[in-house]
């Protein structure tokens, strides 16, 4: 079933590995319409270029969410190249989990700027377009750490609980413009993510959990295509899940 993904115009950010890059293939292969976005060209050009051997349509663009031009620009290429922006997935997202007292300000900055920020951005992007269509589908990717707080994550696990503060907001307000909105919480999901840590002993510990439960990015592909399949009328607002074995 895929009557709300075919030839939908869909904008992906954090596009050129893990859940963007799954989620891109797996959309593509359903027949979405993709732009692109990431900040590692090389990458998602040869993803692009995977895409287009297989039939797919895709549009790459060099996107550093942390600069609202280049992600105004991303999604202006998505109207201008096919009239429309059906969806946006806001999935870029960055994790340096370390202990308050290592004083690591800038990776706190970092996350602030990619996760929250970055997910702002995207919003603000493609609000005007999808107000005027009074149509479209905005997904905002938070995580287990934006349910619970643990020991390094603090400022992990503000960033994505900000995620889903921001996207219920989006949610209550949008509604006269026929807009829906999801925001996905996944648990431990084998993607690049943990390598971001920059803490030997807390990084080796993420590592070896991740090693043990971890499930593939497919999954998080699955639950995106759940979510934009649903009739019109459904809205399906926020689905957390999590490797079976996980505790936390």
């Amino acid at each position: 079933m895929s009557h709300g993904i075919k030839d939908k115009v869909i904008v992906i950010t954090g596009a050129s590995s893990g859940l963007g890059e799954c989620t891109a293939r797996h959309l593509s292969a359903l027949g979405a319409t993709l732009v692109l976005g990431a900040r590692r060209a090389d990458r998602l050009h040869t993803l692009v270029a995977d895409l287009e051997k297989q039939g797919g349509k895709a549009v790459a663009v060099t996107t550093d969410v942390t600069q609202k031009v280049q992600v105004e620009a991303l999604v202006k290429t998505a109207v201008d190249t096919y009239g429309r922006v059906d969806v946006l997935l806001n999935n870029a997202g960055l994790m340096q989990q370390s202990m308050l007292g290592s004083l690591k300000t800038d990776e706190w900055d970092n996350m602030i700027d990619v996760n929250i920020k970055g997910t702002l951005y995207g919003i603000a992007a493609v609000l005007p377009y999808m107000k005027a269509q009074k149509s479209g589908h905005i997904i905002n990717v938070s995580s287990v750490a934006g349910h619970k707080v643990t020991p390094a994550g603090a400022v992990y696990c503000a960033t994505k609980h900000a995620v889903r503060a921001i996207s219920e907001g989006l949610r209550s307000e949008v509604k006269e413009w026929n807009l829906r909105t999801t925001t996905i919480s996944p648990g431990a999901v084998a993607t690049e993510l943990t390598d971001h840590i920059t803490e030997k002993e807390i990084g080796a510990g993420i590592r070896d959990f991740y090693k043990h439960h971890a499930v593939g990015p497919d999954s998080f592909a699955r639950i995106v295509e759940f979510a934009l399949n649903q009739p019109a009328e459904v809205d399906i607002n926020e689905i957390l899940y999590r490797p079976t074995s996980q505790q936390l």
